[in-house]
């Protein structure tokens, strides 16, 4: 059937821009960089190869990617949570090319990249933006740690909001219906976040949908049933349905004392998040707060979500008492947030996925992590203009 003009150009106009989301979501050039570059990003001339690590002893988490324009320059943004060091857990400050102590490499299929590295505990005046969703067991078992979480989960996000970053937040309850979404909260401020959680008590506070888009949310909801308390299926409802602002850090934080429960659905499966494909590195880093006297239990172990996106694990009292702001992982690794600059990659603009590996080696050789990540980079107009999807 022949497309109407009308339709044609509509159609282009999507492809155009997804694809520019995508190019100008990662945009490189092969040019070195020139002396007279304001960037101050180091020409991929200095760059060294990624280091061989062996086993890893530290996780880097999922990535964010964007582009940025500095004159004529495309600019590389990868926004990162921070990295702990293996021995001591403290928050790694990490240290580009050229610069004495280098610790954090890149590369782009294969070939070294000149990265800048600004370190969010230093505050140099870059603004690191974050989406935070917390994912919320409401179901009865939790009854015991609900308020004392409703209450950390206010104080946390009013204090991570007079910080130095830029964050929303939003809120998922499952449980409380056996196998359904129960409540949810779309992205908001500290304040819109309190007043949901204090509309009601115990496992009550995540019940019950929230917002000017409360109605639709609850018709999506509607959509979504696992085989128990599963906070897989949370995850994906928020990915879905939530406004999460472009070039955001997405991060999860998953409080529950249940295994996943996904019943026959296999994205609800905490094998899903293993896989790029299902899960992009763009979806978001998941970290977990497991609140039990014992972790010897048949079925999905949550926490394996995090495991394969880079997130944290917190194993907290099955009263949560004393679990404080200070103590949960996320927070060192939201305030320890990273951008890596990196520039020159127009000859990887092809309309297909590039692999960009990232190494951290410590100099005392103990704090070892790698990890690779799918990218696409962006189509030059040539290959938007013979798009199959205008062709067809």
């Amino acid at each position: 059937m022949k497309r109407t003009f009308k339709y044609t150009i509509f159609t282009l106009a999507m492809i155009m821009a997804t694809s520019l989301t995508s190019c100008l979501s990662d945009d490189n050039e092969t040019i070195v960089l020139e002396s007279g570059n304001n960037s101050g990003i180091p020409s991929d001339e200095l760059a060294d190869p990624n280091p061989t690590i062996g086993s890893s002893t530290t996780n880097i988490p999922n990535i964010q990617y964007t582009v940025e324009q500095d004159g004529n320059d495309a600019i590389v943004r990868i926004d990162m949570t921070g990295i702990q060091d293996a021995d001591t857990n403290e928050w790694l400050e990490l240290i580009g090319t050229a610069e004495d102590g280098q610790n954090i490499w890149v590369e782009v299929d294969g070939n070294p990249k000149g990265i800048s590295v600004y370190n969010n505990s230093n505050d140099e005046g870059q603004t690191v933006m974050a989406d935070l969703v917390f994912i919320v067991d409401n179901s009865g078992s939790m009854s015991e740690e609900s308020d004392a979480i409703a209450r950390d989960i206010i104080n946390w996000s009013q204090l991570l909001e007079s910080s130095n970053l830029d964050i929303n937040f939003a809120c998922v309850g499952y449980g409380y219906n056996y196998g359904e979404i129960s409540g949810a909260l779309n992205l908001t401020d500290a304040k819109g976040l309190s007043k949901y959680l204090n509309r009601n008590t115990g496992t009550g506070r995540t019940y019950g949908f929230y917002g000017t888009d409360a109605t639709t949310l609850q018709n999506a909801a509607s959509k979504y049933s696992a085989g128990g308390e599963c906070g897989g299926m949370a995850i994906q409802f928020a990915n879905n349905n939530f406004n999460f602002r472009h070039g955001c850090n997405r991060i999860y934080v998953n409080l529950t004392d249940e295994p996943n429960q996904p019943g026959t659905t296999s994205e609800y499966s905490v094998e899903y998040y293993k896989s790029q494909y299902n899960w992009p590195t763009s979806s978001g880093t998941v970290h977990t707060v497991f609140s039990s006297d014992t972790i010897n239990f048949h079925g999905e172990k949550p926490w394996r979500i995090s495991q394969y996106t880079g997130g944290t694990i917190l194993i907290a009292p099955s009263d949560f008492s004393g679990v404080t702001l200070e103590s949960l992982p996320i927070t060192g690794a939201m305030t320890n947030s990273y951008v890596i600059r990196f520039t020159n990659i127009s000859e990887y603009m092809d309309c297909r996925p590039h692999l960009v590996t990232i190494t951290v080696l410590s100099e005392d050789g103990r704090t070892r992590a790698e990890r690779s990540f799918y990218i696409t980079f962006g189509c030059p107009l040539i290959c938007i203009l013979t798009h199959p999807l205008l062709l067809s």
